[in-house]
């Protein structure tokens, strides 16, 4: 293994954190907080069932002898008290205070919540609930909902960690036992209300866990060394490779702590050390990808030190049987109750991330991939053949690392994918046309042209993908660029000709349009680069032109598919539930038919500012007509995308296909969508302001403006201060204005043109607000300025197409509705003007939107 930033060890480890939080602990918080919804759940729907449990304990403590139920309350009286003072009187002679301050610290939070579901129960739960919960005491009044003393009891022993030690868990059962025994016998509570109890004690400890962090139980270098004397070694001294920041970057990496161990005699030792806290590296991502992956095996994300080992050495011992160069396991030992060791022969080498560009040579590549051919021999796939697990030694021998992420026995489409990422590994480094030709020199060109179909970002490591996304994103400005660049290069017009005539002349400025547009054309074409895995399908099929292409599907769904499906879900939870309360007859005969025929009358003219908004932006001629048919075919679009992509890209592609070059129309859009933005901060700020002040007698700004602009600047303080993300804004604002700023630089030289799509912004918004109002007015409800419909339109409209549902469904009709009511409209008629509002301005239009689109389309301006 390479020796790169090491640190010697002499006997200890520095710098290891004192805390760690273990995504396990969150993962039991969650599920603590989802066993409390369904109890909570079950006992407000199945009211009937706890009836009869209560009743049937109640029968049940008849027959109880009256000393077991005395004996029972006595007992966990003084164990409840005794057994947590025990244990940490125990832990402080051991020198563990902190864990005791944890589980302080969580008694006092779970007290807390403990009060909080007490009044919850008693004052605002359903009557189910609270007939669950609760019953008559026998001394009068009613039992507590949830036991003030006893989740501060259950979170201080699980947040100490009773429950990892077998006596201390054995007396923590029999003190739980004993008081839910006495409690329910005599009568002061009632069973879901122990199971919540106990559920909140679980849930805080878990919480609080997670929050502050475990204590670092990780074995420092005196336990490594004290382990390999253990197991027969004579270590004289270690040093640790620091890889943590590599490992942290990429969830994917398989590795442990790695350590050069020198011996008193004999060669040294690579060790690897895999604890509890390496192994919950990654952990939410694994899940995801088992979730995600369809016909691909993920290793299981909660797995235990004893099979992460079992699995690293049946890898090691199963690739060298295949004959593959790989590092040698040696011994394998425990180092106490939270990390393993693997020692393994120590091999002189460098990882092929290190290597330099020409010191990757053919014999290089082939070495590599004699080592897949000899692993897929006896099917073993290692799942993770990036530059780091490939060792050259100085003799020119490679060997196969970081087997422990592997599969023994894997499928065929396992077995691709470690192709498909190998050669794209390479291609990466020495170019796909190397790569490819190395690969079908060793494995043959049916086996390299079988993996063409796994050839798929899914398909490849984590960190590939990412150096893959910084490929195109480079790749993209540089085309963006050339663009520019051959738009600021134009050939100078010639002086008019009084001789044409003016056909002759149209004519002729004609043919030079048509010659610019194809020199951009010609321009974009040699700017434009193909991506890399294109690259390596193309030096495949040169050698195999009938392999397959076709991507095999690995994916079960998409990450954005399942956002939309949850957010539609709730969207449709939320409007069915209210249209079960709707009394449709009553509202239709209420509507004030005048008003809702305005509000079709100014759906229809929103068209309007849209064209203007659009073409303002556009310095290229675009025919009025044809743009405002566009915009009719957009409401099409939104059907099936999300609100805030599907305009952008029809736009975008209508620019195109009318003679804006794709550059060009890429920053004219971005430049409306900048303006469209400027125009909703504006009209917001000046509307709030006149909400604020419409009922004083003088304009003083109102309590809201004022708080939101603090608000503001606070969120604006707090990205500038985090190096993360004032990173992360600068990056996308960087991008966003590399092609929008010299395209409002250029329209500022046409001040009609600004105008144009100035105006119709803020025009478009004034529709939209008009028909918003006209909906609400059609209902009887006419209190409401138009200043407060403004606001209410601009801040639930902003909110509600945020969220990637098609065209904004639901989400946009809960913020409409949500902040109507809160202006004041009853919750029945602002529900309904806001469907009637969404019904002209986006279900009606749909129809129209489709033939618009189909004709477009068949025109060719689509």
């Amino acid at each position: 293994m390479p020796v790169e930033h090491v640190d010697e060890l002499s006997g200890d480890e520095p710098l290891l954190a004192a805390r760690v939080h273990r995504p396990v602990d969150l993962l039991r918080f969650l599920m603590g907080v989802l066993g409390i919804a369904v109890v909570l759940a079950i006992a407000g729907f199945a009211h009937g069932t706890t009836s009869g449990v209560e009743q049937d304990i109640a029968r049940g403590t008849n027959h109880a002898p009256n000393f077991l139920i005395s004996f029972a309350g006595f007992t966990a009286s003084v164990a409840v008290l005794i057994v947590p003072v025990a244990f940490a009187v125990e832990r402080l002679i051991k020198r563990d205070g902190l864990r005791v301050a944890d589980g302080v610290l969580a008694a006092v939070l779970a007290h807390g919540i403990s009060l909080a579901g007490d009044l919850w129960v008693t004052d605002a739960a359903p009557a189910a609930i609270r007939e669950a919960l609760t019953q008559t005491a026998p001394s009068g009044g009613i039992t507590d909902p949830v036991h003030g003393y006893l989740a501060p009891v259950i979170a201080y022993m699980t947040a100490v960690g009773m429950a990892r030690r077998p006596r201390w868990r054995v007396a923590l059962w029999v003190v739980l036992l004993l008081d839910s025994f006495a409690v329910l016998v005599g009568g002061y509570t009632t069973p879901f209300s122990i199971i919540v109890t106990v559920l909140i004690g679980w849930t805080v400890a878990y919480g609080t866990v997670y929050t502050v962090g475990s204590p670092n139980v990780r074995p420092t270098g005196r336990t490594l060394l004290a382990g390999l004397r253990r197991v027969g070694f004579a270590p004289v001294t270690a040093q640790r490779f620091d890889d943590s920041a590599a490992d942290s970057a990429d969830p994917e990496s398989e590795r442990g702590r790695r350590y050069l161990v020198t011996l008193e005699d004999g060669p040294p030792l690579d060790i690897t050390v895999v604890d509890r806290e390496q192994q919950a590296h990654g952990f939410f991502y694994r899940v995801w990808r088992r979730l995600q992956l369809r016909e691909v095996h993920e290793r299981r994300s909660l797995q235990s030190l004893r099979q992460a080992l079992e699995q690293e050495a049946l890898l090691a011992y199963a690739a060298i049987s295949a004959g593959a160069h790989a590092p040698k396991l040696i011994a394998t030992s425990e180092l106490g109750p939270d990390a393993v060791m693997l020692v393994y022969e120590h091999i002189d080498g460098r990882s092929l991330d290190t290597l330099a560009d020409e010191e990757i040579t053919d014999e290089v590549l082939d070495a590599a991939w004699e080592q897949v051919r000899a692993l897929q021999s006896r099917r073993i796939a290692h799942r993770r053949l990036v530059g780091e697990s490939l060792l050259v030694a100085p003799a020119g021998t490679l060997y196969v690392t970081d087997l422990r992420g592997g599969e023994i026995a894997a499928g065929d489409v396992v077995l691709r994918m470690d192709v498909a990422q190998l050669m794209t590994t390479f291609a990466l480094r020495v170019g796909p046309r190397r790569a490819v030709a190395s690969a079908v020199r060793v494995l043959g060109p049916d086996a390299v042209a079988d993996s063409l179909p796994l050839l798929q970002p899914i398909a490849l490591s984590r960190s590939t993908r990412g150096t893959l996304r910084q490929l195109a994103k480079e790749r993209a400005e540089r085309e963006r660029a050339a663009v520019i660049e051959a738009a600021r290069f134009k050939v100078p017009a010639e002086p008019p000709d009084p001789t044409r005539d003016r056909k002759a002349a149209k004519a002729h400025r004609k043919a030079e349009k048509d010659a610019e547009k194809r020199a951009m054309e010609d321009a974009l074409e040699a700017a434009r680069e193909e991506d890399l895995l294109s690259q390596i399908r193309q030096q495949v099929l040169q050698i195999r032109p009938q392999a397959p292409v076709q991507p095999v599907r690995l994916e079960r769904f998409k990450a954005r598919t399942l956002i939309s499906f949850i957010a539609g879900a709730i969207a449709a939870y939320f409007l069915l539930s209210q249209f079960a309360q709707l009394q449709w007859s009553q509202l239709v005969g209420q509507a004030d038919w005048a008003w809702v025929l305005a509000a079709l009358a100014l759906s229809a003219l929103t068209y309007v500012p849209a064209s203007m908004s659009l073409l303002g932006f556009v310095p290229e001629k675009v025919p009025f007509g044809r743009t405002m048919m566009a915009q009719v075919a957009g409401n099409f679009v939104k059907l099936v995308a999300p609100a805030a992509v599907g305009g952008v890209a029809l736009n975008t592609r209508f620019l195109q296909r009318n003679g804006v070059r794709p550059g060009l129309a890429v920053a004219s859009v971005g430049a409306a969508q900048l303006a469209s933005l400027g125009g909703h901060i504006l009209l917001l700020a000046t509307f709030g302001y006149l909400t604020g002040t419409q009922h004083a007698p003088s304009l003083s700004p109102s309590r809201t403006v004022i708080a939101g602009l603090l608000t503001a600047a606070v969120l604006v303080l707090v990205v500038t201060a985090v190096p993360q993300l004032r990173k992360f804004v600068s990056t996308r604002v960087r991008s966003l204005f590399a092609g929008v700023v010299p395209r409002m630089l250029d329209m500022l030289q046409r001040p009609k043109k600004l105008a144009t799509g100035a105006g119709g912004v803020i025009l478009l918004t004034v529709v939209n607000v008009a028909c918003l109002d006209a909906s609400i007015r059609s209902f009887g409800f006419s209190s409401m300025s138009f200043a407060s419909v403004a606001v209410v339109f601009l801040v639930a409209n902003a909110a509600g197409s945020a969220v990637p549902s098609p065209g904004g469904v639901g989400a946009i009709e809960a913020a409409l509705s949500g902040a109507l009511t809160i202006a004041g409209m009853p919750g029945d008629k602002a529900l309904s003007a806001v469907l009637l509002f969404r019904l002209v301005t986006f279900w009606l239009p749909v129809l129209p939107g489709w033939l618009a689109f189909t004709h477009l389309t068949r025109k060719g301006a689509l």
